[in-house]
Order: structure tokens, then C-alpha cells, then sequence
């Protein structure tokens, strides 16, 4: 499968090298292309594990190609033209452009068409805002296929491509956990700021992409040396080669947008929508992994809908705090289990690490400051009933474990004083056969937190425990781990 999906992508890689000379569709154009498409390629690719699908849906086999005269396309582009402040014009450049992504980049249309879903009706929210044609949405089509992961060769990043110091220009923080280029909300307030500084130099939305893409310095030399002409067309032949392609590529990916259709070009559907999203923001420092725990969604998933994110950790803010994007259902889950999600963050990652108990639920830990244990929370255990087990009180055990209510989930580990022993003692669910140690899985369990409990990565454990369905473990059952 691994060596299959390899050679496909090396195949499709060489494919579009092949177009990467084209004199309208730029080299960095076909680098934007193939990027979102390799991504998109991997993901579907590991999700289903069937390349001969995934192939499928790319276009890679043969199906019927419409081609239609000029003068179509030309009154197609007429009808656009009467509800856009832009000037869509149909010349020999945008029909080559045209005729490139409708019979060489289908599977491109695709894919974005799927991911519009996503987030067109943001970058149409925020467009308004700022009183912008939304047209400006398909400005991202080409510059990242809208794929906020993209970068290019020259460092741009983001679904509209920010270079580091433009985007520092236009308010976005990067730092060593966070780069907001790549914030979809974020990056398109920074775009339109943009985009509207642009259109007030030139007064022209053709000669503002231009700007967009090439900088106002490149555009000014080109309208001196066309003789201080007004229309982008008139200052093209001076502009950057790059540049020369880019309106016509804007105009193209309009053009496909509305009438893919007409194009026998079927939609990918997409993975989530715009709609089905949420955000929270935390007030501590977490990992992706301690939310991938909690929650039990994978952290591949985390990581897509949180591009803003260098590292699997999302850092207290200093200002004001960072957010998680994910689904509505997963962020209704993870606003009741807030306190949850800290005391688990803390556990994994600041806890002094002890040794695991071997006889009873309590492990005792000495410092120099004080003495205190952890006490591991079994099913059907709640606050109160703990505190009564240790002789102490609910608000004693929020102090030593920072919990703002009485939420608590099975596994949690809770410290407690070590001079208030348990009332009772309980025998630990872990046992020996000869050299061998086995857990027995409680409720809530995971495959992961077992791993975690006793230091191993998933892997190692899966190793221990070859043909256990690790996503179907049932109470009861004995997971060998040593």
C-alpha cells in the first residue's frame, strides 16, 4: 500500500512538472496546484487506504473532457462581468488559462471546490466587512489552493500567502509555537486590510492583484515604462513574468468555479464545513495530544483544523488567549470538561513523574516542601466521595489540583495529602504471570492513556500486543504491558 501510494505520487508529481513551463500558468501557479493536491491526495489516501479510489476521484482515469468554442466562453465571462466590479476580460491569455485547468487541472477544481465549503462563507463574512467585491474569494483559489498548510519556495505561507514581513506589516503575530499567516480568520482580516490599501493606490482591481502578487514597487516601474498607462492589460507586457499570468488565473478560477458544471467537474465532498465549526479559547497552555486524549479524535485531525500552530501545543496567550478549532459537537465536550482538560495537561506534562503504585490505588511522593499522593479516579467515583475516602473536603482537593468545579473524569490523577491515608485499600487492576505484567481495562480506558500510564508510546504497546483491535478494547480485557 505504502510503496503503491509512493509511486502515485511520484507519477503525479512528474505530471505536473510537465506543465510547469507553461508560459500562462506559471511555474508557481503549478506548485500551488500540486501541493493542495498532494495533500489532499495523502489524507484521502490514509482515510480510506485505497490509492485505486483516490485515484479515481482525482480524474486520473479517463472520462469525458466538454471543450466548447470561444465565443462561449466569451459570453459565459460577459455574464459574470455584469455582477463583478471586475473586468473579467475575454483575450487569447484568459482562454488559454481557461482551457489549462478545465482539461489538465480537473482534479485541482475538484478539490477546491470541496474545500470551499469550508471556507468561502468566512472570507464572504469578512469581505463585507470591509465593503470588498467577494470575487476576492478565488484570489486564495490560486494563491493556495485553499490550503492554509501551503508554503511556498519563498517562504509565503497560509491560505493567502503572506510573506513574513507583510505579515507582520498587517498585524500577524509569529512566534516560536505560532504563526498566524496561517490562521484562515486571521490571514483573511490581514488579506482584506490588504487588498483595500491596494485598490486605494491604483484604483483598479486588475492592478491591485497585480500589487497583491508582485508589490506596489513592481507595479509602479511597470506603469512608468508603459507610459504611466491606467489598465492592467495596457501594463502587463512590463510586469514580472509571474505576474503576467496572474490575473489571468484569478479570472480562470472564477470562470471554473461557476461553471464547473458545464465542465462534467463533480465536487469532492468535503470534510467539514464552515458551518460545522467551533472554537474555545483556553486559558492555559495545552497540548493537541492531551486534547486528542480527552476527547478521544485523533490528533491528525486537530492539526488540520489548527494549521496556526507550529508545534502540537497551543500556548498560553499573554495578551489574550489562543483557541482550538474543531467540530461544534467536540468543542460542547471539551467546554464541559475544561477543568478536565488542565488537570489532564498537568498530569501528562508537569506531574513529577512516580513510580506506578503496586499494591494499592495511592502513589506517595516526598519533596523537600511537602508529602502527597496521587489518587487514580476509578468509575462511579466523584469528588465528594473522594474527599470522604481521605478524610478531607472537596474545596481542599479543588485547591490541591486547581480545579474551579467538581468535574472529574475516570483516570484522572488527583493529589492528595499523604498523611490523609485512604479509608479504604483497593488492589490494583495490573497483575504478574511470571515475567509478564498485565492491566485490565476499566471504563474510559484507551489504548493511548494505558500506553501513557505505563511511560510507552502506542506503538510499543501494540508491539506487546499483536492482534488486539486497539480502537475496540472492552472492559475486562487484559492488555499485556511488560
Amino acid at each position: 500500500m505504502i510503496k503503491q501510494l509512493h509511486i502515485a505520487l511520484v507519477l503525479f508529481l512528474v505530471a505536473g512538472n510537465a506543465f510547469g513551463q507553461d508560459s500562462i500558468v506559471n511555474a508557481r501557479m503549478v506548485e500551488t496546484i500540486d501541493q493542495s493536491l498532494l495533500m489532499f491526495y495523502t489524507e484521502t489516501a490514509s482515510n480510506t487506504g485505497n490509492v485505486d479510489s483516490v485515484r479515481a476521484k482525482l480524474n486520473f482515469e479517463s472520462s469525458e473532457v466538454p471543450s466548447y468554442s470561444d465565443a462561449v466562453y466569451c459570453d459565459r465571462l460577459d455574464k459574470l462581468n455584469e455582477m463583478s466590479p471586475f473586468h473579467l476580460d475575454c483575450n487569447e491569455a484568459t482562454l488559454n488559462t481557461i482551457k489549462f485547468f478545465a482539461e489538465k487541472r480537473r482534479g485541482f477544481i475538484k478539490v477546491v471546490m470541496g474545500r470551499s465549503e469550508l471556507y468561502f462563507d468566512m472570507f464572504e463574512e469578512k469581505l463585507d466587512d470591509y465593503g470588498l467585491p467577494i470575487e476576492l474569494k478565488y484570489l486564495a483559489v490560486i494563491e493556495s489552493g485553499l490550503r492554509p498548510q501551503v508554503k511556498s519556495r519563498a517562504g509565503a505561507c497560509g491560505l493567502w500567502q503572506f510573506m513574513y514581513r507583510t505579515g507582520r506589516m498587517f498585524g500577524l503575530e509569529q512566534n516560536s509555537y505560532v504563526d498566524e499567516r496561517m490562521d484562515p480568520a486571521k490571514a483573511t482580516d490581514a488579506a482584506c486590510q490588504y487588498l483595500k490599501k491596494l485598490y486605494d493606490m491604483y484604483n483598479d482591481w486588475n492592478l491591485a492583484l497585480a500589487a497583491y502578487n508582485a508589490g506596489p514597487g513592481n507595479v509602479n516601474k511597470a506603469i512608468r515604462r508603459s507610459g504611466n498607462k491606467k489598465t492592467y492589460w495596457e501594463v502587463r507586457p512590463f510586469l514580472p513574468r509571474e505576474t503576467q499570468g496572474y490575473v489571468p488565473n484569478f479570472i480562470a478560477a472564477a470562470y471554473m468555479i461557476n461553471y464547473y458544471q458545464e465542465h462534467n467537474i463533480v465536487p469532492e465532498e468535503a470534510m467539514i464545513k464552515y458551518y460545522e465549526l467551533d472554537t474555545m479559547c483556553l486559558q492555559k497552555g495545552v497540548h493537541m495530544e492531551t486534547i486528542s486524549d480527552l476527547l478521544e479524535i485523533s490528533l491528525e485531525d486537530i492539526q488540520r483544523l489548527n494549521p496556526i500552530y507550529k508545534r502540537n501545543y497551543i500556548p498560553k496567550g499573554v495578551i489574550e488567549p489562543y483557541c482550538v478549532t474543531l467540530p461544534l459537537d467536540e468543542i460542547g465536550k471539551l467546554v464541559s470538561l475544561e477543568d478536565s482538560l488542565y488537570a489532564l495537561e498537568f498530569e501528562k506534562y508537569e506531574t513529577p513523574v512516580v513510580d506506578e503504585p503496586s499494591s494499592t490505588e495511592t502513589t506517595t511522593t516526598n519533596t523537600s516542601a511537602s508529602s502527597y499522593a496521587y489518587h487514580k479516579v476509578r468509575s462511579g467515583e466523584t469528588l465528594g466521595s473522594i474527599a470522604s475516602k481521605y478524610k478531607t473536603t472537596v474545596s481542599e482537593l479543588q485547591r490541591l489540583n486547581g480545579l474551579s468545579s467538581s468535574r472529574i473524569y475516570v483516570g484522572q490523577r488527583l493529589k492528595v495529602k499523604a498523611t490523609a491515608a485512604p479509608t479504604t485499600t483497593t488492589t490494583t487492576n495490573t497483575t504478574n504471570s511470571g515475567s509478564r505484567q498485565y492491566y485490565t481495562v476499566r471504563s474510559g480506558d484507551t489504548f493511548g492513556r494505558i500506553a501513557q500510564r505505563y511511560g510507552m508510546s502506542i506503538s510499543q504497546l501494540r508491539r506487546l500486543n499483536p492482534g488486539i483491535n486497539i480502537d475496540r478494547l472492552s472492559i475486562g480485557q487484559k492488555i499485556r504491558v511488560k
